[in-house]
């Protein structure tokens, strides 16, 4: 990944032209989201990421990351999952076996600029990063929730994406009809936060129409111990 890198202008760069134009930027704009999204549990920034070089990103992450087609189990039952999957993180930071979890990969540059810029914004320091790849619109992940105790009660996770928009739906875990959803842009940066993981499901739905390619990147902070497996 370290070829195309050298032909992008630095992600650090960019950031800091991001912040001087923070103001200019709709945090909330109409026609990312459903109106009355709940900001105590989310933010939405369009435009993280220039797109320039996200599209050089994007197709950085399709052909050199080691993707895997991962089984999870739900309701009691084996199922593969209808995407690809890539973990990488901190290895040396965690016994990774004593909380049910297999050694992430090692972090790549673009990875590591990536999360310094996400972690500016976060205020928060993340040590791993799931990468979901979406190869067209059948691709998806189903209602659930990032509530494992490895991440603490209420954790910060930001979540970066490329590619093709996505509807990321949200809904009250107490009354499915209050539900929320966000087009997650590409370039775009969306931290959840707050009670999401505890008192909200989320989902990307399957589609029918034509779909090209979106990488996903959620980066988390795990602390503790679980047995869980991470859906993202």
């Amino acid at each position: 990944m370290d070829k195309y890198n050298a032909k992008n202008i630095s992600i650090l760069k960019l950031f800091c032209t991001f912040v001087l134009n923070m103001e200019q930027l709709s945090f909330f704009n109409v026609s990312g989201q459903t109106p009355g999204l709940p900001k105590d549990v989310l933010e939405y920034l369009p435009g993280f990421i220039s797109s320039e070089l996200a599209d050089s990103l994007l197709s950085g992450f399709i052909s050199t990351v080691p993707w895997k087609q991962k089984t999870i189990k739900m309701y009691n039952k084996e199922v593969i999952t209808p995407r690809l999957s890539a973990w990488y993180g901190d290895p040396l930071s965690l016994d990774y076996s004593s909380i049910g979890k297999s050694i992430p990969l090692l972090w790549t540059t673009e990875l590591l600029d990536l999360k310094h810029v996400v972690e500016a914004v976060a205020g928060i320091n993340f040590n791993s990063v799931l990468l979901n790849y979406y190869r067209d619109g059948q691709d998806s992940v189903a209602w659930h929730s990032d509530n494992e105790r490895v991440m603490g009660s209420h954790p910060v996770i930001a979540s970066v994406s490329f590619g093709q928009v996505r509807g990321f739906d949200i809904r009250k875990k107490t009354d499915h009809r209050e539900r929320y959803t966000v087009r997650l842009e590409h370039g775009s940066l969306l931290l959840m936060k707050g009670n999401l993981q505890s008192m909200w499901d989320h989902r990307i739905a399957k589609s029918n129409r034509p779909m090209g390619p979106r990488v996903n990147l959620t980066f988390r902070k795990i602390i503790g111990s679980s047995a869980q497996t991470l859906n993202g």
